[in-house]
């Protein structure tokens, strides 16, 4: 239930982007449109998450606040480009913030799934390391679509191709790490 959560906002931004024109908002302006949904959305998915947890993970808070900051420079400057920004800044704090806390003796990732997989300490900072490759090549890529490409191909890249590599990467890293993985019988 949690992880389909995750992803209602941007479905909800995808959505009203899609469906402009039945609100009577043209092609021009759907990005405006679309924007103010994606940040209700969000701050709603946060005091959900609140209440059912009470508390916030720091990438939960950082994420709402980017949100609604890159999302209210948007509309307020009247500038799309701020809110095709913000998965890029997204991506690339995250993977600064794998390297700082890598540099500084832990594994986040250790402490998120070390009571679920147990792992050489070495195979641990490779994990971490390929996914600070991961967000630095996202953050790339999101940058190259936006501004490469027309802002409809970046709606669908951020929806289908974003989660898509996500879960190709999630996929292959299941592959490699399987070996370490014991067998319950």
């Amino acid at each position: 239930m949690k992880t389909l959560l995750d992803f209602i906002p941007i479905l909800l931004f995808f959505a009203a982007y899609k469906l402009h024109a039945w609100f009577g908002v043209s092609k021009d302006e759907a990005m405006f449109f679309a924007t103010p949904v994606l940040m209700a959305a969000t701050a709603a998915q946060m005091a959900i998450i609140y209440y059912l947890d009470r508390s916030l993970t720091t990438l939960q808070k950082v994420t709402l606040g980017m949100i609604l900051v890159f999302g209210g420079i948007t509309l307020a400057l009247h500038d799309k480009r701020f809110v095709m920004w913000k998965p890029t800044v997204l991506y690339w704090l995250m993977g600064v913030g794998l390297l700082v806390s890598q540099a500084m003796g832990k594994q986040p990732l250790k402490s998120l799934m070390g009571k679920q997989l147990t792992l050489p300490e070495a195979v641990w900072r490779r994990l971490s390391l390929a996914w600070v490759a991961f967000f630095a090549g996202m953050g790339a890529l999101n940058l190259y679509v936006a501004f490469t490409f027309s802002e409809e191909v970046w709606v669908n890249f951020k929806l289908f191709g974003g989660m898509g590599l996500m879960l190709l990467f999630v996929i292959g890293q299941s592959i490699v790490l399987s070996r370490y993985m014991e067998d319950p019988n």
